[in-house]
């Protein structure tokens, strides 16, 4: 591809947007219910305050369009952007603003984001299969700072000096995940630390966003604890969580006879036609096993150990050949209802939630903007509402964006520009012609300002 004409460039139409998919995505927040649970919930009062749900939407507005800084928001301001949208605001006002929040301010935004989420999931296929099954993932993430400025930042698990971001996310073997619960905590937190809290005010989450059906809390062995496990179970929630091999976990294992293992398909594994089995370096078993019995009778938990075992690879083996297997073991501790290979493998999908993760620390959560510590934990929060506004409006578009990454709908769907006209007291956005992803994008603008659903394309 070439340049074919030397070209000169002027900045000066005032009729061009550059993200015209803004305009679906912000209608469709306002019929899911962001602008009225923002008016009734967030109280906050004072200098900098005022205006707060305008700002909060153009905050929101701005990482869904790509921002991942308080000068990024700038973006909301060019050409038409203030003839399309009210309430664009300055990138310093808008830190101005956040640094406004108190910890109990972040609190009311944990309940708009919840509450706009349920809303989301009934105008839309968000969660589609939740009625059946819905995984609920628990995981923490080191966010690296810089400077000596940022409150709580610390060194913790990973030996990066940052903040620790926990979250809390659900999804369906239909649906691609979207985050239901998120908190900031100090760098040198332990990642169970509040865990329980969260899991519960995202289990309330889940089932008002309409998982009716089978609810499975997933996560790795850092959550192994009693009241993780217990908070699953108050919520009518089952678990499937990575257990510590304490002795206890190692006793159950060894106590696993050899017939009861089952070959599993993993990489590498070959059917063999003759004998009629998966011939596969890793096999699965599971026995009964009590968890937590230090603690008193009443807080024990039973429930299922699923033994995942890999043969333990060694080249330094002698010419005579191997004398003996050796393995390492990787236990999974679940009540779950589903059979022991289904369970096993559901177990493995908790990695979605690190995709999750990622694509944070792709988009909004690049950085951390302020040095206040109350500032960055609204702008995760923030950086949450975006992400599941985004997810919603790839489940409106098509299939195909109902699971794509969201750099994806952010290049197809978001940032699509457009010039604005005006006749008859009405506005018409021009968009490219022949984008290659029109049909999605029309449909997208359709369904989020009220057009009848219908399945996705």
């Amino acid at each position: 591809m070439r340049v074919f004409h030397e070209y000169a460039a002027v900045f000066d139409d005032p009729n061009l947007v550059s993200c015209a998919g803004l305009a679906p995505v912000l209608s469709l927040a306002e019929r899911a219910g962001l602008h009225d649970q923002l008016d009734q919930r967030l109280t906050m009062r004072g200098p900098g305050a005022a205006n707060a749900a305008l700002k909060v939407t153009a905050l929101v507005a701005g990482m869904v369009a790509g921002a991942d800084s308080i000068e990024d928001m700038d973006v909301l301001r060019h050409g038409a952007m203030d003839r399309l949208f009210g309430g664009v605001r300055a990138p310093s006002t808008l830190g101005t603003f956040l640094r406004t929040f108190t910890f109990g301010h972040v609190r009311q935004l944990d309940a708009v984001a919840a509450r706009t989420l349920a809303g989301l999931a009934t105008r839309t296929p968000l969660l589609a299969g939740a009625d059946q099954i819905a995984y609920v993932d628990v995981d923490d993430s080191v966010k690296r700072t810089y400077g000596y400025a940022k409150q709580g930042a610390g060194y913790g698990y990973s030996g990066v000096k940052g903040l620790n971001a926990l979250l809390a996310t659900v999804s369906t073997p239909l649906a691609a995940p979207v985050i239901a619960g998120c908190r900031l905590r100090k760098g040198a937190t332990n990642s169970a630390r509040g865990a329980s809290r969260l899991l519960a005010d995202a289990l309330v989450t889940t089932r008002a966003a309409g998982a009716t059906g089978l609810v499975v809390v997933r996560a790795d062995s850092a959550f192994y604890n009693r009241d993780v496990l217990a908070t699953a179970g108050r919520h009518r929630a089952r678990f499937s969580v990575t257990a510590r091999q304490d002795p206890s976990v190692r006793k159950a294992i060894e106590a696993i006879s050899d017939d009861a293992w089952t070959a599993i398909h993993y990489p590498n594994a070959i059917w063999d036609d003759a004998e009629q089995r998966l011939i596969s370096d890793a096999e699965v078993a599971e026995i009964k096993h009590t968890a937590f019995t230090s603690r008193r009778k009443a807080e024990h938990i039973t429930g299922r150990l699923i033994v995942r075992r890999v043969r333990r690879l060694n080249p330094a083996t002698s010419a005579q050949g191997e004398l003996f297997s050796t393995w390492r073991y990787h236990a999974v501790f679940t009540n779950s209802p589903l059979r022991m290979l289904e369970a096993e493998a559901a177990h493995r999908g908790h990695a979605i939630i690190e995709q999750v993760i990622a694509e944070l620390k792709d988009g909004p959560l690049a950085h951390l903007p302020s040095g206040t510590f109350n500032a960055n934990a609204a702008w995760l929060v923030l950086a949450s509402i975006a992400f599941n506004l985004t997810r919603a409006a790839g489940s409106l578009a098509s299939r195909l964006h109902a699971r794509a990454r969201l750099a994806t709908l952010r290049a197809q769907l978001i940032n699509v520009p457009a010039r604005l006209a005006r006749s008859a007291r009405r506005l018409t956005l021009h968009l490219p012609q022949h984008w290659p992803w029109q049909p999605a994008w029309q449909q997208l603008d359709q369904r989020a300002r009220g057009a009848p659903l219908t399945a996705p394309r």
